[in-house]
């Protein structure tokens, strides 16, 4: 037994590595570290160009749609209202919006950020003169007593969800180009108040009250996570909170629906301005945890209005149930958490307009999510937004596409510096 074995006898193994080590000397030192080295170069190598995770989740988000829009839609050609219509006509178009979408994502994602930077003040002027467009006699369609649509041959484009993206882009370009004015209402919070004011007068002249909720909270929330002074900010959700109170107050048919969304299973309410909810809430009850199977719904037979629309939740609800809620919940909160932590990466590479538009992107899907399903479940008045990337509408889903596409440059960009590149 040698020395090291009679003093250590219960190390013998440590002992042996540290004995070998301290034989080699530093040759076996410099032959490690650069082991050490080669595989570090080789873990960096490794990092994909894009997030493939979150490509899968918005892909899986657009095919769920593609399929429970079908279901939701097939039996619709059975009443008065689309007698005209095959029961394949809503799939149709859906596949139809997805190509455009998928095609436009594509392009749209060939952009670099500092392009959207650059050119968003033109892009969000030109949004408000469609707006302008869509309320003059010939121009705008009207849909169900709503003027928000340009007919424009293989879709009605929505000029209200073209804003929304122009929203993320010119409240991110004017949060970074007006930094050290933040803490100052005039200089500050002012000229972006009036701009929200003025797309707001335009939407709720369409009326499009959903649309507005949204283009506001993206456009504050940008304002909030770029630094803007706290009182501005809490005085500014007092003067939000009052308009809305005011608005509904004023409005009887909002008034109703407020009323109708407090007590849904009251008699008048229930056949009136409450039966999109209590059908919609009995369309939740019937899926249970595994839902009636896909195409099992009852609901969807002519009992829930616009249910491949604004209320294709409760469709997916009733037929995939509660196991199917929650995958479309968790497909959600992946892509606001990537868009998170995309920004953060950005801001943290200095690039504050991308990391700003990107957190923007996570606002605008979050809250239209979360708004959509609050509203299908219950938890919100009634009010008419799609579910992203999901419900019907080809204007939703190609500009839904447009912002995952700017988000996903964004990533691809951020990933290009990480490795030492240049933009």
């Amino acid at each position: 037994m040698n020395l090291k074995e009679k003093f250590f006898p219960e190390n013998r193994l440590g002992l042996n590595r540290f004995w070998n080590f301290s034989r080699g000397g530093i040759d076996n030192f410099r032959t490690g570290l650069r082991d050490a080295v080669s595989g570090v170069e080789q873990t960096r190598s490794r990092m994909m160009e894009y997030d493939q995770l979150l490509v899968w989740a918005i892909l899986s988000l657009m095919l769920i749609g593609l399929v429970m829009v079908y279901s939701a839609s097939i039996t619709l050609a059975d009443g008065p209202k689309y007698a005209n219509y095959s029961s394949n006509f809503f799939l149709i178009r859906h596949m139809i919006s997805l190509a455009i979408a998928i095609g436009v994502g594509i392009w749209a994602f060939k952009i670099p950020t500092k392009v959207w930077d650059r050119y968003s003040p033109v892009i969000f002027g030109f949004t408000v003169l469609l707006l302008i467009a869509v309320l003059i006699p010939g121009v705008g369609k009207g849909v169900n007593g709503a003027k928000r649509w340009i007919p424009l041959g293989l879709m009605n484009f929505q000029p209200s969800e073209l804003m929304k993206f122009a929203a993320v882009i010119f409240a991110a370009s004017y949060t970074v180009q007006r930094q050290e004015y933040l803490h100052s209402f005039v200089k500050g919070m002012l000229p972006m108040g009036i701009a929200v004011a003025l797309v707001g007068g335009l939407l709720m002249a369409e009326p499009d009250m959903g649309a507005f909720v949204v283009v506001a909270l993206i456009a504050f929330g940008i304002l909030f996570l770029g630094g803007i002074n706290a009182k501005l900010f809490g005085g500014l959700i007092a003067v939000g909170l009052m308009s809305g109170a005011t608005m509904i107050a004023l409005s009887p048919f909002r008034r109703g629906r407020m009323l109708a969304f407090m007590d849904p299973w009251q008699v008048d309410n229930a056949a009136n301005k409450g039966y999109q909810l209590t059908h919609s809430l009995m369309a939740f009850g019937r899926g249970e945890w595994f839902g009636t199977g896909l195409g099992g719904s009852v609901e969807k037979l002519h009992y829930l209005p616009e249910a491949h629309t604004d209320f294709i939740m409760a469709v997916i609800g009733e037929e995939l149930g509660f196991v199917g809620v929650v995958v479309m919940i968790f497909l959600f909160y992946w892509i606001v958490r990537r868009a998170f932590l995309i920004g953060r990466t950005a801001l943290q590479l200095d690039r504050s307009f991308a990391g700003l538009a990107a957190k923007g992107v996570a606002i605008w899907i979050g809250w239209q999510a979360f708004i959509n399903m609050g509203v299908n479940l219950g938890l919100l008045p009634t009010k008419g937004l799609t579910l992203p990337l999901v419900s019907y509408g080809g204007s939703g889903i190609l500009m839904n596409a447009v912002a995952m596409a700017m988000l996903l440059r964004i990533d691809f960009e951020n990933r290009i510096l990480m490795r030492g590149g240049k933009l």
